[in-house]
């Protein structure tokens, strides 16, 4: 039982995988939905600080080197102006609560590692991003895991 408890809080560290297909492991093993909960967030949120306080300023690293200035560029001149035009639209409240639901609907590119980077390029502030971000993973977690429970559940009369 703690190996796959401990297997989910490594797939929930994953970039893409995260915690939706760590939630996803947990239903299918039958896993306790709180527990599992708690395992993936605290897996997720792991990588959320580094991400953010790390990532703008690696793109200024690179954005200074002759290899990878046009790919760090790129990123930084795409996360201005989606910082700007995201400002514009929903105000500068509005920015939490976009990035909770950008994080918390699980669609394909929208978990946390994806969320932080581009908070980290719109430099929404540090503890707004992470409560956001966090908040979003809960919400996520909580949809991904009904959603597998009862998916399982109808599957294999469980």
């Amino acid at each position: 039982m703690l190996t796959k408890y401990l297997s989910i809080f490594v797939v929930s560290m994953i970039p893409i995988i995260e915690l939706r297909g760590a939630m996803i492991m947990a239903a299918g093993w039958q896993l306790d939905f709180f527990k599992s909960l708690l395992i993936c967030v605290i897996g997720n949120m792991l990588p959320v600080p580094i991400i953010y306080l790390f990532a703008h300023k690696v793109l200024i690293i690179l954005a200074k080197t002759k290899h990878f200035c046009g790919f760090a560029n790129f990123f930084l001149e795409k996360g201005k102006k989606a910082g700007e035009k995201l400002t514009e639209k929903a105000g500068k409240k509005g920015t939490f609560f976009a990035l909770l639901l950008f994080v918390g609907i699980p669609l394909p590119g929208t978990g946390a590692w994806t969320g932080t980077l581009g908070a980290s390029l719109l430099l929404l502030g540090f503890r707004k991003s992470v409560i956001a971000v966090l908040c979003g993973v809960i919400l996520a977690g909580i949809i991904i895991g009904v959603l597998s429970s009862l998916g399982f559940a109808f599957l294999f009369g469980l």
